[in-house]
């Protein structure tokens, strides 16, 4: 073997247990790093302070600094709040993002009111950033406010999904006044469980696609499978009919499809109800193929 060859597998040799000792101890810094930040939880508000601005100001890893925001946050003071809104303001990257959410974690009227200021339509990032803040807040008349007031698809449906993670019923029912029905604010229904509002907009022909998106909805959020067998009775279309089969096929109601293939006396009917029940993985479809084997209908 050349010598060149063999001083440089040497070399190698060498250097990997090394490298993965320096990686050893860097991560063994680290978690007593983390361990010492966590430690300021307990500690009083003129010593968490300085210490937890001191990683934030520092050379230390993203986790490290984002669970000094967090000890930040817990600080009851004009000092750390001032720290966790300049954060907020002009932090960087995703350490940003936290601070935002963090304020919101606070709560009070002022950490709120300082939200609004941060909402920018145009900064995908802080948008979020201020919509999950307002969801740990719970303050849903202000994400109402976003939705009823965006100016373009991306910034209504982040804010319809916060609506609908956050149950608000209300708000969602003034959306649909205010901008009338999407399949974002369909979504956002489907979210929130409210099967009431899905049953106007599938009773309501003026927008077969909404009305549509809203029948199959109701397989989604279940506990109508009634109602989709009424729906799927007085449909005026083929398209009505095949929406109520789908919530049917969505919510796991073979029982429904059955019926309604029994009371059928329409041969092609009865025939895409027996598709449907094949895929539905029905107990009865094998003894529904027997008859129909044998010619019965």
């Amino acid at each position: 073997m050349k010598t060149l060859t063999k001083t440089l597998l040497f070399a190698l040799m060498l250097a990997t247990p090394v490298v993965a000792l320096s990686q050893g101890v860097d991560r063994d810094r680290e978690e007593l790093q983390m361990a010492a930040v966590e430690a300021l939880i307990t500690a009083p508000p003129e010593r968490a302070l300085p210490l937890a601005t001191k990683v934030l100001n520092g050379n230390y890893s993203y986790d490290i600094k984002e669970r000094a925001l967090f000890i930040l946050s817990q600080i009851d003071r004009p000092e750390a709040q001032e720290i966790l809104i300049e954060t907020a303001r002009s932090g960087d990257g995703e350490l940003r993002g936290e601070a935002i959410r963090m304020i919101g974690i606070n709560g009070s009227e002022e950490a709120l009111a300082l939200l609004a200021t941060l909402y920018d339509p145009a900064d995908s990032d802080a948008r979020e950033a201020v919509l999950e803040a307002y969801l740990i807040a719970g303050d849903a008349e202000a994400v109402y406010r976003i939705a009823a007031n965006s100016t373009n698809n991306d910034e209504f449906e982040d804010a319809m999904d916060v609506l609908g993670a956050m149950g608000a019923r209300d708000q969602l029912r003034r959306l649909r006044e205010a901008k009338g029905v999407s399949e974002a604010y369909i979504d956002a229904l489907i979210i929130s469980g409210d099967a009431e509002t899905l049953l106007e907009i599938a009773a309501d022909g003026s927008d077969e696609e909404n009305q549509l998106q809203a029948i199959e909805a109701l397989g989604i959020v279940g506990g109508h499978d009634d109602r989709l067998i009424q729906i799927y009775r007085d449909a005026g279309s083929e398209d009505v009919r095949e929406a109520a089969l789908d919530g049917m096929l969505i919510s796991g109601y073979d029982d429904g499809v059955l019926e309604l293939y029994r009371s059928s006396t329409d041969p092609a009917e009865k025939k895409e109800l027996l598709e449907r029940l094949v895929i539905m993985d029905s107990d009865e479809v094998w003894s529904i193929i027997d008859s129909a084997l044998d010619g019965g209908l």
